[in-house]
């Protein structure tokens, strides 16, 4: 049995914890929050035998064998360095660090370790995607020609005007820490490594430090081209598409819903033939109360399979400081407005 202890108890009660409980390998045996007494009710209430005021306790808990890390940006490097000098694995949140510098010292110090770490990239989870993933592979559109990403939906931190790590930058948050880290790993989990970017990041007129808006463009280093375009101040958005173009044929994925895991339709055209919807079930899903906790589970499945031995989890750290690295390429290319070629910085 794999006892686990997780630090942060919002998403991490709401999401990590029936998706990790979901393995019947794991137990999740500790919360710890910043408010003890807090951390114990929710403790209480879900069931958790242990609860602590702070993560320090957690991690020095010999009972417990893994960390998981629910909590903003700018606080996980710490914990998560601490966990696994202490031998614990760690599975963490997206974009992994608030800087790219505290990135860089989080995957060195799992390269030290040699001990499995995730990440929370969990769209790449979604039934639905694996099919699309599949087709690709598999050359149902033929090569490659350009990949299109409309993301536009309002979040509740933009309705509620809130300013936290999600709205604002510096916690390694804003647009580009939420959501365009999702975007940069299933880009390139779909389609290789991106080549080179240009990026301009805006905010909500009149109130500029609320970040909220991204349009990109990218190639990779096979040639594809791809646009994106995000905001999470659309009203009544249309949702999240992503579509791919092909010599041969088309492959559309769209959720036009506020669930940004469920809902999400796979579509496939072939030369010269119309569009037609795909179906695609997903029966681990149903059960649950919130979209995603399914896909968070397979991740967490991969995760405890490394731990007892398997192959090295991805995504994990290896995965979330390159997601890292592109996030910091947009900042600079947003700053300076020209073309950053990212794939000659690698080769230097």
């Amino acid at each position: 049995m794999i006892r686990l202890g997780i630090v942060g108890i919002n998403y991490g009660k709401l999401v990590h914890l029936p998706a990790f409980r979901a393995d019947a390998r794991c137990e999740v045996a500790a919360f710890a929050g910043s408010n003890a007494e807090r951390t114990a009710d929710a403790a209480k209430a879900a069931g958790v035998p242990k609860s602590y005021g702070n993560w320090r306790a957690l991690v020095d808990d010999k009972d417990i064998d893994a960390i998981s890390i629910a909590t903003m940006p700018a606080l996980q490097a710490e914990i998560a360095i601490a966990a696994l000098k202490a031998g614990k694995p760690v599975f963490a949140e997206k974009p992994m660090a608030s800087t790219l510098s505290d990135a860089r010292v989080m995957l060195q110090a799992a390269n030290d370790s040699g001990l499995p770490t995730g990440l929370d990239f969990n769209f790449t989870e979604i039934m639905a995607w694996h099919r699309a993933k599949s087709m690709l592979d598999t050359g149902a559109i033929g090569r490659l020609r350009h990949i299109a990403v409309h993301w536009h939906v309002e979040n509740y931190a933009i309705q509620m005007r809130m300013k936290n790590w999600k709205t604002l930058r510096d916690d390694g948050g804003g647009v580009l820490g939420n959501f365009i880290s999702h975007c940069f790993h299933y880009l390139e989990w779909f389609a290789g490594p991106i080549a080179g970017l240009s990026a301009r990041v805006s905010g909500l007129p009149g109130d500029a430090d609320l970040e909220t808006t991204v349009a990109m463009a990218m190639q990779f280093q096979s040639g594809a081209a791809c646009s994106l375009g995000m905001s999470c101040a659309s009203f009544r958005g249309t949702g999240h598409h992503v579509e791919f173009f092909g010599e041969d044929g088309t492959l559309m994925l769209h959720n036009p819903t506020a669930d940004y895991m469920r809902g999400f339709a796979l579509s496939y055209a072939k030369r010269p033939g119309a569009m037609e919807q795909i179906p695609v079930d997903d029966p681990a899903d149903a059960p649950h109360p919130d979209g995603r906790i399914a896909p968070v589970s397979r991740l967490a499945t991969k995760f405890f399979d490394a731990i007892e031995g398997g192959p090295r989890t991805a995504p994990g750290f290896t995965e979330g400081f390159r997601v890292q690295r592109l996030i910091d390429a947009a900042k600079r290319a947003n700053a300076d407005g020209k073309w950053l070629d990212f794939a000659a910085e690698n080769a230097n």
